[in-house]
């Protein structure tokens, strides 16, 4: 069995102990938006980056909710001769199993534009690198913490590592290039 599967299980059985252990009590449901900004590094970038963007996270009962968020990320390759903006987009479901805890797994829509800075003498003259855009497909799990201040805003924080695989197909030698990365983000959400 994956790992990604037993993960699936484990919080599956966490969301029903939580629904069952709560049963009497009044659900806690509602929509949230606000502002989240985010510092990541990808396993081959060149250096770490900060994020930023915007989430909406609705609860469904008191264990289940979901996200959508979209966010703006550049980073870069190979000593810069590579520069990647992503605009990704990503829906996560939610899993409580404490009020204030949660389990994230989703998936995500990248939108990127890969512009390529070689200078003139590292190619032969035949060689001509265009940029690019690409749609990639990248799923990501984690989890965070979610803390009322006041009844109408929470302070969320979390930790997520996110499988997404870019093809530089017009960058030679960058076939084993890897592009999965951890996220730590932290954002306010403000009750609709």
């Amino acid at each position: 069995m994956r790992i990604p599967t037993i993960l699936i299980v484990v919080l599956m059985a966490c969301a029903s102990f939580q629904a069952s252990a709560q049963s009497d009590s009044p659900q806690k449901t509602g929509a949230a938006i606000g502002p989240q900004i985010g510092f990541y590094k990808a396993q081959d970038a060149d250096a770490a980056k900060a994020m930023g963007g915007v989430a909406l996270r609705v609860k469904l009962s008191d264990a289940i909710g979901i996200e959508g968020s979209i966010n703006y990320r550049n980073e870069e390759y190979q000593n810069g001769a590579v520069n990647v903006k992503t605009w990704p987009v990503m829906l996560t479901g939610m899993i409580y199993p404490l009020p204030i805890v949660y389990g994230a797994i989703g998936a995500g829509w990248y939108n990127t534009a890969i512009d390529y800075n070689l200078p003139a003498t590292s190619v032969t003259p035949s060689v001509t690198l265009t940029s690019e855009t690409q749609q990639r497909f990248g799923w990501h799990f984690g989890g965070g913490l979610e803390l009322p201040v006041g009844s109408a805003v929470k302070i969320v924080g979390d930790i997520r590592y996110v499988f997404l695989d870019y093809k530089f197909k017009n960058f030679p030698g960058s076939d084993g290039v890897r592009s999965n990365f951890y996220v730590m983000t932290a954002g306010l959400l403000f009750n609709l």
